[in-house]
């Protein structure tokens, strides 16, 4: 009897989680657009997926403040991943750095990147489906 890969949808999985949080992140800035002081922030998705994945030193561990707490999560990823502040490109006088045509550009391409990783997925169950019927319904 063959047992079940404990990974079975490869990076995607984590893939997944790290664009729902970006997806958040940049809502997050679109809705802010118009606050005084406000500064955008994004997810390294290239760093953050290498660290998800283990390539960038191992497993994550969790970091507190003190023991029994759980960090500020606005200013870490869901895999423990600091946030990095935008570099705007056009500074406005109110001191606030959210660009709403960069930040909808990007969130249309994330939304795409979510997509294509859901598409895999659903792509994988349908063949497990597949192989465990024998391609009956």
């Amino acid at each position: 009897m063959s047992t079940i890969p404990q990974d079975l949808f490869g990076i995607h999985t984590r893939a997944m989680d790290l664009w729902q949080r970006r997806a958040e992140v940049l809502a997050n800035n679109l809705a802010n657009a118009d606050t005084p002081g406000y500064l955008a922030r994004d997810v390294d998705f290239r760093k953050a997926l290498a660290a998800a994945s283990g390539s960038a030193g191992g497993n994550l561990p969790l970091e507190t403040p003190s023991a029994g707490q759980i960090g500020d999560v606005s200013n870490t990823g869901t895999n423990g991943t600091a946030l990095a502040y935008r570099v705007p490109t056009q500074p406005s006088m109110d001191g606030n750095t959210v660009d709403a045509q960069v930040e909808q550009a990007d969130f249309a391409a994330n939304s795409v990147h979510y997509q294509a990783s859901l598409s895999f997925i659903t792509a994988q169950i349908h063949m497990l489906r597949t192989a465990i019927t024998g391609g009956q319904s």
